[in-house]
Order: C-alpha cells, then sequence, then structure tokens
C-alpha cells in the first residue's frame, strides 16, 4: 500500500465495529471526516493530516511497519501483535460504552468446567490465539489446541472445550447462554505511534496537539456547563452547592445585585445539582453539552 507523502502525519483509522464512535470522536475533536462506502481513504479537513482505514486487528503492525505514523486501535491488538510501536494515549471510548472491554474465557452455562485448569486437552477457538495460548502456559494448562475463529464465536462454545472473546456489556454471552470463568486481558482504545515519527519534531508536535484534542473531546462527553444568574446576597450559598475542585466564573450583571455564574460539572451530577440551585435562588438556568474539556 502506497500512500502519498505531501501530509505531516499519516493516520490509521479503525474500520469497522469502532468506526462510527471514531467518526464521532474526530468531530467532536473539530476534525470532519467524510468516508465513502468503497473507499478506504477518508477526506479530512486537516491538509496535515492523510487518513486510511484498517481494521483494528491489524493497524499495529502498518504502525509498527511506517505505513502509517500513527493509528487508532485497541490495546488487546497490539499486545496479540506483539507490536513495537509508540503508546501516545488512551483513548477511553469503544462501540458501545466508555468502559474497558474484556476478553473472557467462556463455557457454556451446562459445561461441568469451572476454571481454566479444567481446559486441560481441552480445544479452545478464539480470534486473539497468541495472547489465549501465553495465558494458558501462564496458568500451566497445557490445551489440546487453540484454533482461530473467524467470527461468531459465540456459536463454537458447544463445538469445543471452550471460547475466548471480547465483551463490553456481557449481554452477547448472556445471550448466547455462556457463562465466564476467568479473564484472559482487559482492554482499552489507544492511541499509538510508530517509533521513527514519535522522534520527528514535527510529526511529535502534531501528534501531541492531536491527542490533546481527542482527549477534551472524550472528558467533555461526561460534563456539562451550567450558566445562571443569581442574586449577590444568595451568591455565597450558591458557591457552597458547586463542585470545589474547579472555581466558577463569575461577572457582575447590569443590575448591580445580580451575577452571573458558570461552571462545569459532571453530567450525572447535574438532575441533583439544578434544582438545588434553583431552590437557593439561581434563575435562568441554562445546561449546555461541550464539545471538548481541556484540562
Amino acid at each position: 500500500m502506497t500512500l502519498s507523502k505531501k501530509a505531516l502525519l499519516r493516520i490509521g483509522l479503525p474500520k469497522g465495529s469502532l468506526q462510527d464512535s471514531t467518526v464521532d470522536l474526530f468531530e467532536r475533536a473539530g476534525y470532519h471526516l467524510q468516508i465513502s462506502d468503497r473507499s478506504y481513504f477518508p477526506a479530512i479537513d486537516d491538509p496535515e493530516l492523510q487518513a486510511v482505514m484498517f481494521r483494528a486487528q491489524e493497524m499495529s503492525r502498518y504502525v509498527e511497519d511506517g505505513v502509517v505514523d500513527i493509528g487508532i486501535t485497541g490495546h488487546d491488538w497490539v499486545i496479540e501483535n506483539g507490536s513495537d510501536v509508540h503508546e501516545v494515549c488512551e483513548l477511553t471510548y469503544s462501540k458501545a460504552t466508555r468502559q474497558p472491554v474484556k476478553w473472557v474465557l467462556a463455557v457454556p452455562e451446562e459445561s461441568p468446567h469451572q476454571k481454566a485448569s479444567d481446559l486441560a486437552n481441552g480445544i479452545i477457538a478464539t480470534e486473539l490465539v497468541a495472547t489465549t495460548r501465553r495465558f494458558f502456559e501462564k496458568a500451566g494448562v497445557k490445551v489440546k489446541k487453540i484454533e482461530f475463529s473467524w467470527g461468531a464465536t459465540e456459536v463454537k462454545a458447544r463445538l469445543v472445550d471452550g471460547i475466548v472473546d471480547v465483551t463490553e456489556t456481557g449481554s452477547s454471552l448472556r445471550a448466547n447462554k455462556l457463562r465466564v470463568i476467568d479473564t484472559i486481558l482487559t482492554s482499552t482504545t489507544r492511541l499509538i505511534a510508530n517509533r521513527e515519527a514519535w522522534k520527528d519534531p514535527a510529526k511529535r508536535n502534531k501528534i501531541e496537539d492531536l491527542a490533546l484534542l481527542l482527549r477534551g473531546a472524550i472528558a467533555a462527553r461526561e460534563k456539562v456547563g451550567l450558566k445562571m444568574n443569581v442574586p449577590k446576597a444568595k451568591l455565597e450559598a450558591i458557591l457552597k452547592l458547586l463542585p470545589a475542585e474547579k472555581s466558577p466564573t463569575v461577572n457582575p450583571l447590569a443590575d448591580g445585585d445580580w451575577v452571573a455564574v458558570e461552571v462545569i460539572v459532571d453530567e450525572h451530577v447535574e438532575r441533583e445539582l439544578v434544582p438545588r440551585l434553583n431552590r437557593a435562588g439561581a434563575t435562568g438556568i441554562i445546561s449546555y453539552g461541550l464539545k471538548k474539556v481541556i484540562s
């Protein structure tokens, strides 16, 4: 595969289950991506970036080999491929939730197996072959075979002795009446860089700028901004209700007896905080979403 050398930075984006959430993340970070169904080269509105799409499973190999300078993939695939890359930062987002994914050892609910050692001399099906092999070797368990699964691994649980599959919520395992007996690996999405690209000052600056914006977009997903008008006489009581870790912005209004207060809070506390602020005297309360929060 040949990519243009004109762009400062060549970035690999994950195609498949992470694709939609990655596009949304870049939009929040301020980058507009246009992806054609028939093209693996998305257009991006930054002349210093050139994007190409790979499956997350192979991303770390292309980054290590310098086909692309940076890429987004799961930590699990970096480990599975044994890739020598620089990990720039963790990007805590995924296709269904913001929680880490887990690769788990699972068996049918009716299986007599209760722990990994019970699968000695058994056959295990998984996409994560190398990591699964290392897990059993470390546990001192000799299995008969660890075979590569080309998908629909849950279905194969009743054809082999056990499977190692990835899960975010566990819903697919429960739907297929499978029981987890061990966890092989916990993984989150990472921004990784080719080691030579990381040594290049211009590329490194661009990578660090991109990482900052992507992390800011992720942080903003869990926060909201609050604006309100507060009588000066009740300002002290209002400030005591607001989160203590960051000082709110307080500005005078045309009416000298009032001030405007603005603060960023965690989204999960907003629904309880707003009624309390209103009862304490705040009016004109506005809640708004955020695109980026840079700490």
